[in-house]
C-alpha cells in the first residue's frame, strides 16, 4: 500500500425479532489508514501524504446498539483504539489488528473475533461474529475519474451469528459487508458522502452512494443485486433531504418524493458523522444510512475531540 493509501472493511448488521421485544443493531469497521482518526490526520498535515503511512492507523470500530422492549432509544457500545504497523498483521485469508482478527472460512464465511474496550467509559467488548454470503458480487466501482478510490459490495445479502461474552448478547440477523480503499485520503478529493442500504424482498438489495467531490459535480450510485450477486445500475433518483443531526449535520438520501424515507432512529450522532436506521415510505425493510462531512471532520476543535473517543495504543 502506498503511503498516503487506505483500505477498510464495512460489515452492518440488525437482528431479526427478539422474543424479549428488544432489537438489536451492529456496525464494524476495520480500517488501515482510518478516515476518522486525528493521528492519521495530524500525520499528514505535519509531513503530507506522502510520509503518511496508512499501516501506522489501524483500528476495530464497532458499535454495537440494543433497543429495549418498548423503547425508541438505544444503548450504545463502541470502540475504536487506533494502533501502529507492530499491531497489524494480515495475509489473503485474515485481518489482525491487536487482539481482534478477521478470518475467511472458505469463500462465503468470514469469521471475526474480537477483544476490544469500548470508549470513553471502559467497557470490554469481546467474542465472535460469523457472517455467511448469500450473494457474492465480483464487480468493483471507481469513485473518482482518476480510479484513485475504489469500493465493491462484496456481502450485499448475508446471515451474521453474535455470540458476545461482553456485553452478554446471543442473537442472528441480516447483514451487509462491503469494503473501500484507494491510493491516497478520501479527503484530498471528496469533501462529504450519503450511503444507504436496503434489503429487498427476495433476498435481493438496493445500495446508495451520493458523493460529492472536492471539484466537480455531485456523483450517485445506485444499485439493485440480485440474489445471485447480478448488479443493475440505476439512474439515481433526485437529492431527498433528511432532517439534519443533533449536530447540525446536513443528511440526505436519493428517492422519489413518495417514497421518501424517514428517519426512524439516530444511532450514531457526532460533528462530522451520523449513522441512521431509516424508516421505508412503502413500509419496506428500514435503511441503514450514513453520511459523513470530511470538511468538518478537518476543522481543529474536532481533532482535538476526538481522541476521548478514539485513543491510540501503539506497540
Amino acid at each position: 500500500m502506498a503511503p498516503g493509501g487506505y483500505a477498510w472493511w464495512y460489515l452492518d448488521a440488525l437482528s431479526t425479532p427478539q422474543p424479549d421485544g428488544s432489537a438489536w443493531a451492529l456496525t464494524l469497521i476495520a480500517f488501515i489508514g482510518s478516515v476518522f482518526s486525528p493521528y492519521y490526520a495530524w500525520q499528514r498535515r505535519r509531513g503530507g501524504d506522502d510520509q503518511a503511512l496508512a499501516e501506522e492507523h489501524v483500528a476495530v470500530n464497532v458499535s454495537l446498539y440494543r433497543r429495549a422492549p418498548g423503547s425508541a432509544r438505544y444503548a450504545k457500545w463502541w470502540t475504536m483504539t487506533e494502533r501502529g504497523h507492530r499491531d497489524l498483521h494480515r495475509d489473503r485469508q485474515s485481518l489482525a489488528i491487536g487482539p481482534s482478527r478477521l478470518q475467511w472460512e472458505g469463500g462465503d464465511r468470514l469469521r471475526i473475533d474480537l477483544d476490544e474496550w469500548a470508549a470513553p467509559w471502559p467497557q470490554r467488548v469481546r467474542g465472535s461474529l460469523v457472517v455467511q454470503l448469500q450473494a457474492h458480487p465480483a464487480r468493483q466501482f471507481a469513485l473518482d475519474p482518476g480510479g484513485l478510490h475504489h469500493w465493491q459490495p462484496i456481502g450485499p445479502v448475508a446471515r451474521i451469528d453474535v455470540a458476545l461474552d461482553a456485553p452478554a448478547a446471543r442473537w442472528q440477523g441480516e447483514a451487509y459487508l462491503d469494503s473501500n480503499w484507494g491510493q491516497r485520503p478520501l479527503a484530498r478529493d471528496f469533501s462529504r458522502w450519503h450511503w444507504s442500504r436496503q434489503r429487498l424482498p427476495g433476498d435481493a438489495s438496493r445500495v446508495l452512494y451520493a458523493l460529492e467531490p472536492r471539484t466537480g459535480g455531485p456523483q450517485a450510485l445506485d444499485l439493485q443485486i440480485a440474489a445471485d450477486g447480478a448488479i443493475a445500475v440505476r439512474d439515481a433518483p433526485p437529492a431527498c433531504p433528511l432532517p439534519a443531526s443533533g449536530w447540525g449535520l446536513h443528511r440526505q438520501t436519493r428517492a422519489l418524493p413518495a417514497a421518501a424515507p424517514t428517519v426512524a432512529a439516530t444511532l450514531e450522532s457526532g460533528p462530522f458523522y451520523c449513522r441512521s436506521l431509516l424508516a421505508d415510505a412503502q413500509g419496506g425493510a428500514p435503511w441503514m444510512h450514513e453520511s459523513l462531512d470530511l470538511g468538518r471532520f478537518d476543522r481543529p476543535l474536532v481533532h482535538a475531540m476526538l481522541p476521548f473517543r478514539m485513543p491510540r495504543r501503539s506497540r
